[in-house]
């Protein structure tokens, strides 16, 4: 038997989050611009998963109305030197019906231009991005006959982005110990609210027993 809750969430830590994103290229030689998706939109991506407890993500398209990319800017590993931002429009951002869509110009410093070139070579050749959630809403689906629980979280809010950058490995430090510390989060959730509901439970057998004296 399955057992299915959907919960809406207004998120308070305003914590920055970093998630890995799908592939970078660059243009053919003698260009100097990079493009790439830093999300697609309704794709749930695996979390986290341990113990019969598995956390997926998925991206709402509407996620991004509202939010502040004002000054977004473009690294290499999440710091270091700036190689593209919005401020000076030479990184641009744009959402359509798939994610959100990157482009970038590296062309203005020679440092640019070396990491244009390792993304052309497919040296590098994967994105991330960093941002913090306003909003989500989280779908809990509870197994009784297998054990297991699936958590779905659809992030449907976010209020700023912070960088887009290109990353030598996907499951970089920032995004493994981000989604890490979100799911452990959701799972103690789901934990609590099943202590909760196995103490009703009792209670509410107890009481029935009481009656019947």
């Amino acid at each position: 038997m399955e057992r299915k809750k959907v919960k809406e969430m207004p998120i308070k830590n305003n914590e920055r989050e970093y998630r890995s994103a799908i592939e970078i290229r660059a243009g053919d030689a003698g260009s100097y611009i990079v493009e790439g998706y830093a999300c697609t939109f309704n794709d749930p991506y695996l979390l986290y998963s341990y113990d019969g407890y598995e956390v997926r993500e998925q991206i709402d398209p509407h996620a991004f109305d509202g939010c502040d990319m004002t000054d977004v800017i473009m690294q290499y590993d999440h710091s270091g030197r700036v190689y593209a931002r919005t401020r000076n429009n030479t990184l641009q951002l744009l959402c359509d019906s798939k994610g959100l869509k990157v482009r970038a110009d590296l062309s203005g410093t020679e440092e640019g231009k070396k990491l244009c070139d390792e993304i052309r070579g497919g040296y590098i050749d994967r994105m991330s991005f960093g941002f913090v959630v306003k909003e989500d809403k989280r779908e809990v689906t509870e197994d009784m006959q297998e054990c297991t629980t699936k958590v779905l979280r659809t992030i449907t809010k976010i209020s700023k982005l912070y960088d887009v950058s290109a990353v030598s490995i996907p499951a970089n430090d920032n995004t493994s110990i981000s989604a890490r510390a979100l799911s452990d989060g959701l799972i103690a959730e789901v934990k609590t609210e099943r202590s909760k509901r196995a103490l009703n439970i009792l209670k509410l057998k107890l009481k029935l027993e009481g009656d019947r004296e």
